[in-house]
């Protein structure tokens, strides 16, 4: 474990003396909501393939929730997973547009079919967040560091405002920005360095934390200072793998007494 920083009150974050602000990302890191966009994009995922077979005479193969959920869409801009999946899977579709109706088969119907199968489920079940992420957070904002939100998701403001943690950031890059910007999805870093940018933090000094292997991968690509894989479901050679320099299956693992 790298050097670690004393805060208020004789804890350690555990991170490098050089870090002066933290990059998180949101579902599976902050939220528990990694679950319930895996069950969205199974659903619409095992939809399509049902359709998708009976057009092509192929056999239906369902969708991994875990891992073609890791291994594809994970922590990539919507339409960049449904995209990734489908190559994956040897299927071309035409990209389309906001003009598509529901059932058409395009990539960007299938990404807005998936979003409104989330926004449903939240709907329905709100958002729980990671105690121990929180419980880091505030650390880390004690500590004088700055915070910010780095998330693919279209969807991250509401969400942190219905997990009642929207104060806790200073900065956010979604998928809103990172489409209005032009910026490349993870695995490139370019989200997370906007979001270096956005708290006045060069890379060298910033943190990133990240459960996704897109996400520790962009982390890696970006120069940062350290990238803290959290490993929700299992996967922690793989987040090693991908760049991350240390792995953990809470944030509260970090936060030492002396």
């Amino acid at each position: 474990m790298p050097d670690q920083m004393i805060f208020t009150g004789g804890r350690m974050l555990g991170l490098p003396e050089a870090v002066r602000a933290c990059l998180f990302d949101m579902d599976g890191v902050l939220t528990r909501t990694a679950a319930v966009h895996a069950a969205a994009w199974k659903e619409m995922f095992d939809d399509f393939l049902h359709r998708w077979a009976g057009r092509s005479g192929t056999p239906f193969v369902p969708f991994d929730s875990g891992q073609d959920y890791a291994n594809y869409v994970d922590g990539k801009p919507r339409e960049d997973g449904t995209r990734s999946f489908l190559q994956a899977r040897g299927i071309t579709l035409p990209a389309g547009g906001t003009g598509d109706p529901p059932q058409a088969l395009t990539v960007h119907a299938l990404s807005e079919r998936k979003n409104a199968l989330v926004l449903r489920r939240l709907a329905e079940h709100g958002v729980e967040v990671f105690d121990g992420s929180v419980d880091y957070v505030r650390a880390a904002r004690a500590a004088g560091l700055r915070t910010a939100v780095v998330s693919a998701s279209a969807n991250t403001a509401q969400v942190l405002e219905a997990a009642g943690i929207a104060g806790l950031f200073d900065a956010r890059i979604d998928g809103l920005v990172v489409e209005r910007r032009g910026l490349a999805g993870k695995p490139a870093p370019d989200a997370y360095l906007a979001g270096a940018e956005a708290l006045g933090t060069a890379p060298a000094n910033a943190a990133v934390f990240e459960d996704a292997l897109a996400g520790v991968a962009a982390g890696r690509a970006g120069g940062f200072a350290i990238v803290v894989g959290v490993d929700r479901v299992g996967q922690g050679p793989q987040l090693l793998k991908h760049g991350a320099d240390v792995v953990v299956k809470d944030l509260a693992e970090l936060l030492e007494t002396t």
